[in-house]
């Protein structure tokens, strides 16, 4: 019995981990050309189920404002928002794309996100030979980046970085933060193939980005070191999930929030990242 103790110990702090008030701005569902765990309609009442005030559906390929519209029809009592994710199949960086999607009915399309599956730096470090996005060249933004970066400040959006490499990221924000951006995110800054060092992380803070934490199943101790260094109050768990295989993101969240703190971070950190910030991120508080 003693070889099942840490097992169950590790079980009942998951338990006893309150997601009430927690906004997931990463959640990945059907419908999707991906395969998918779950879809938007079960996860919005599943996460409320466990007290979830927010999620935020992405997806890579094809806006989601019109489903967030929809689910909140379905599921009340939850906060769902969409966005647009700038890869080719919405025309890349296309500010008609972005502008199409505030005047989408209710106004939940409230995410932009700069390429991610098909932007250059994703193309380049899986090293596969395939049409690609571009946000910069010979070290300079390109003018729709600037164009869409205006619109993202015209309409008060939250634009994140995408999964551009870590320089094309402090750009952005730089670019941004100048025409007046109020919220803006390091998508999972840690992650391949962003991959941020501390330092660049500690750049984009002071630009005023949130840095964002997805859940993983190891490296939490690199996670919590890098934590600490940026500062809490500047950064953001979220989980990433969806994917098939993998916890549900209540699940997925619990678990992380707990790794965390088994690797120093407190709980009120941990409520101030899943809660507060997100929140702010979006525009909420």
């Amino acid at each position: 019995m003693k070889r099942y103790l840490p097992f169950l110990f590790y079980s009942a702090c998951i338990c006893a981990q309150s997601l009430e008030g927690v906004i997931d701005i990463h959640v990945h569902a059907d419908p999707d050309s991906i395969p998918r765990s779950i879809d938007a309609i079960d996860l919005a009442r599943l996460a409320k189920s466990k007290g979830i005030r927010g999620l935020v559906l992405k997806n890579h390929y094809e806006p989601t404002a019109s489903l967030a519209y929809m689910v909140r029809k379905v599921v009340p009592g939850i906060e769902i928002f969409g966005g647009i994710d700038l890869n080719r199949t919405v025309g890349g960086v296309n500010p008609a794309a972005v502008e199409r999607m505030t005047m989408m009915k209710g106004g939940y399309g409230r995410v932009v996100w700069m390429p991610t599956f098909d932007a250059q730096n994703q193309v380049r470090y899986s090293k596969e030979n395939r049409p690609f996005v571009a946000v910069s060249k010979d070290g300079v933004l390109l003018p729709e980046v600037k164009q869409v970066i205006a619109l993202v400040a015209k309409h008060n959006l939250t634009l994140e970085t995408g999964h551009s490499a870590p320089d094309e990221g402090l750009m952005i924000l730089r670019e941004a933060r100048d025409r007046g951006v109020r919220h803006m995110v390091v998508t999972h800054a840690m992650l391949a193939p962003v991959q941020m060092t501390v330092e660049q992380m500690q750049q984009a803070a002071a630009l005023g980005a949130y840095i964002e934490f997805v859940y993983q199943e190891s490296s939490l101790a690199e996670y919590a070191t890098a934590i600490r260094k940026v500062g809490p109050q500047h950064c953001i768990l979220s989980s990433d999930l969806g994917q098939v295989g993998r916890p549900l993101h209540p699940d997925g969240l619990l678990a992380f929030f707990a790794g965390l703190k088994k690797n120093g971070l407190t709980e009120a950190e941990i409520v101030t990242m899943s809660r507060t910030n997100p929140a702010r991120a979006l525009g909420l508080e």
